[in-house]
């Protein structure tokens, strides 16, 4: 079973820019980040493959968020730039059990029932 922990959440002004990583207690094939916003269904914002050279990003995120990981330290990160009020939400970290990139690129979504593990979740919260 492998635990996941987030951190780098915090609250920024738009345009502002954060960090969020999460630190993997073993090894991880693709791993993710999700986020869900008060009353909206969890959406899939970015996506890494094995060897970091695979990646996928929702379209609400595309030139403003960065996913990369160091497989050395099991972690992965999200560096989101030019931040919006609407990216407000809880920020989750997802790893799956097999590799997925190539079903997420095909689908163009990232499935939640693709990824096995979960991590607790970091708050961001962005004001205008």
């Amino acid at each position: 079973q492998v635990q996941l922990v987030e951190s780098g959440g915090g609250s920024v002004q738009a345009g502002g820019s954060l960090r969020l990583s999460c630190a993997a207690s073993g090894y991880t094939y693709t791993m993710g980040w999700f986020r869900q916003a008060p009353g909206k269904e969890r959406e899939g914002v970015a996506a890494i493959g094995t060897g970091g050279r695979l990646t996928y990003y929702a379209d609400s995120v595309k030139g403003r968020f960065t996913i990369s990981r160091d497989n050395a330290k099991n972690t992965v990160y999200l560096q989101m730039n030019s931040l919006k009020p609407e990216d407000t939400a809880t920020y989750y970290c997802a790893a799956t059990n097999r590799a997925r990139m190539t079903g997420i690129q095909a689908l163009g979504v990232m499935p939640t029932s693709f990824f096995g593990y979960w991590g607790q979740g970091t708050q961001v919260a962005v004001s205008s």
